[in-house]
């Protein structure tokens, strides 16, 4: 998918929403542990009743995992799925991927080739031949972590290299990498405050910005901050939509936080983009 359809589809729908596909084989309704496959059943049932509200789905692949070659195969009819009934729909491979070179070309294979997503969360940590490999591939997308949601993000991320913080040297050696148009940035809406900053180093690049919601973020501040004239914010919420019930009404109550949550965005876009 080119950044020009995602941005297209974003104005269609007036919405920023990213829904986490974080399935839990604790957490999602009882009666579908009666499934042949529980995981696809849920996401399926998400996906159909979020679609509408939705510009992109991002499964985290560690809860695929978990559960070894039953996992991978309900991750994979997942994305199949979403590939087949929604294209215009951006896919998000929650990864967090990098090593050296010859074996993120693998990963970059597995995830865009193979599994057909549109893009993969990849760490930056090992520097340029561990991401490059990923930017390589035409109209695919590079989501590298720069400043994340989480507390320990304090540990490294915010710490000063000489005249900056490191993860501000993260953003500006990125793009001196080959490809680095394919670039798009993750950034922890719980860090709403940095945002101003980070858009005078990366004005054009898209940005993930987890932790709206259950951890705390605002969204009002992500998008005074985050948006830029091509959009430029896909906003995840995971829990928030995906657990909002456990009971047989599941998708339905998913689909009304989905549309309630898109609501808000798009009043926001608007206010920030007169």
């Amino acid at each position: 998918m080119t950044i020009k359809q995602l941005t297209q589809q974003i104005k269609a729908k007036q919405s920023l929403l990213c829904v986490g596909l974080d399935t839990d084989m604790t957490k999602i309704p009882p009666h579908l542990l009666e499934e042949e496959d529980p995981i696809f059943a849920f996401n399926k049932a998400i996906i159909e009743a979020t679609h509408r509200f939705t510009v992109a789905y991002k499964p985290n692949t560690a809860f695929y995992e978990a559960h070894g070659e039953i996992g991978w195969r309900a991750l994979k009819k997942t994305i199949d799925y979403l590939n087949r009934h929604h294209p215009d729909i951006f896919t998000i491979a929650d990864a967090k991927r990098g090593d050296i070179g010859n074996t993120s070309s693998m990963y970059a294979k597995a995830f865009f080739e193979d599994m057909q997503f549109d893009s993969v969360t990849v760490a930056p940590y090992m520097g340029r031949d561990s991401v490059e490999p990923f930017l390589a591939f035409e109209n695919k997308h590079t989501i590298l972590l720069a400043l994340t949601s989480n507390e320990g993000a304090f540990d490294f991320q915010t710490q000063k290299l000489s005249d900056e913080e490191l993860y501000k040297k993260v953003l500006r050696t990125s793009l001196t990498w080959q490809n680095s148009q394919n670039l798009m940035y993750v950034v922890g809406a719980t860090k709403a405050e940095f945002l101003k900053e980070i858009r005078q180093i990366i004005p054009e690049h898209f940005l993930l910005v987890p932790g709206v919601g259950a951890q705390g973020g605002s969204l009002e501040e992500v998008c005074h901050y985050g948006l830029n004239e091509h959009y430029g914010l896909l906003i995840n919420s995971s829990r928030g939509i995906i657990y909002a019930s456990k009971g047989e009404d599941f998708a339905k109550i998913a689909g009304e936080k989905a549309k309630e949550l898109q609501g808000e965005m798009r009043s926001l876009v608007l206010e920030v983009r007169r």
